[in-house]
């Protein structure tokens, strides 16, 4: 292989710059030109692409977002739209792909693989939602954006005797929400893996009360309900003062973890050294501390699990 490309693709997450400079320093050490693509799938079918030197991605370690920027492209889930894809990178010499992004971004690299041009995956989504890897890149920089938020409402909730219902990110996954719940010290954690009655919630609130608890914490992933939604729920069932905080995009945002970027170095290379042993359409991973690879198309038929003992856990503790 003498020229591959990389390109971001999907929601940003932290640590994604990691893996590009990774992927960049990795190739350039084997002597094989990369071409970054920007924009995603949508800068692949404009062929806005750029060759890519060694101080292309020179300090940039430490930097939250991706210098490769992403975009939305609808037009690249149809045959018309992946062939133009093909056809650009044909253009400019390109033989395999490293494509970093959730999954949606690794069905675009399972089509490119199955029409000719290799690619290899990796995981960057803070949900933390793809199968065959324990962590996602980012996942690790925002639970601690998140628990450093948990961690300043519960100063103010205690302060004013009040119950606050935070929602976090994570889209159908509860990764977020469970594990910054648990970390944080919540009461109560709303994940879509799991279904907990009202009752249930109200029971536990009470019981608080009854101790003598004065304020509570309340996680909700995006995935179950809006916080508001979810507290407006509440207030019709209990005399409570309950406030929303909506964490939203600061999730996304930040310098990445020490984790972030040693996870995002060890893929992207691996990614490359992938593509030089001539594979294409698979995905890397990070399993008990080791990287791994496997067919996308596997990851992708299976479904996203949590580790409900973590979950029944977090009720344990918050009695």
């Amino acid at each position: 292989m003498k020229r591959m490309g990389v390109l971001t693709s999907g929601g940003d997450s932290p640590g994604m710059n990691a893996a590009i400079r990774a992927v960049v320093r990795k190739a350039i050490y084997h002597n094989i030109e990369v071409y970054g693509i920007y924009n995603g799938y949508q800068g692949l079918i404009n062929g806005n692409i750029e060759k890519m030197e060694i101080g292309s991605v020179g300090d940039i370690i430490q930097r939250g977002g991706t210098i490769l920027r992403s975009a939305r492209c609808p037009e690249f889930v149809t045959k018309e739209g992946q062939q133009k894809g093909v056809e650009q990178l044909k253009k400019f010499g390109i033989e395999g792909l490293v494509v970093i992004g959730g999954d949606g971004s690794y069905r675009g690299a399972n089509a490119l693989t199955n029409l000719g041009i290799p690619c290899i995956g990796v995981p960057g989504t803070i949900d933390n939602d793809i199968c065959g890897t324990d962590f996602t890149i980012g996942f690790d920089t925002a639970l601690n954006t998140v628990i450093d938020a948990i961690d300043k409402i519960r100063d103010t909730a205690s302060s004013h005797e009040r119950t606050f219902v935070i929602e976090v990110m994570g889209r159908n996954a509860g990764d977020i929400a469970l594990w910054s719940g648990l970390a944080g010290g919540a009461e109560t954690i709303l994940i879509p893996e799991a279904e907990e009655s009202m009752d249930e919630i109200i029971a536990r609130l009470k019981h608080g009360q009854r101790r003598g608890k004065k304020h509570s914490i309340i996680i909700v992933a995006e995935g179950v309900m809006s916080g508001v939604e979810f507290a407006e729920k509440l207030k019709k069932e209990i005399q409570m003062d309950v406030r929303v905080s909506v964490l939203g995009h600061i999730q996304r945002g930040g310098s990445p973890t020490v984790r972030d970027r040693v996870i995002a170095s060890r893929m992207g290379a691996r990614a490359v050294e992938l593509l030089i042993e001539g594979k294409g359409g698979r995905a890397v991973g990070i399993v008990n501390n080791e990287i791994i690879d496997r067919p996308i198309a596997e990851i992708l038929d299976q479904p996203h699990t949590i580790d409900m003992q973590m979950f029944e856990l977090s009720k344990e503790l918050s009695i």
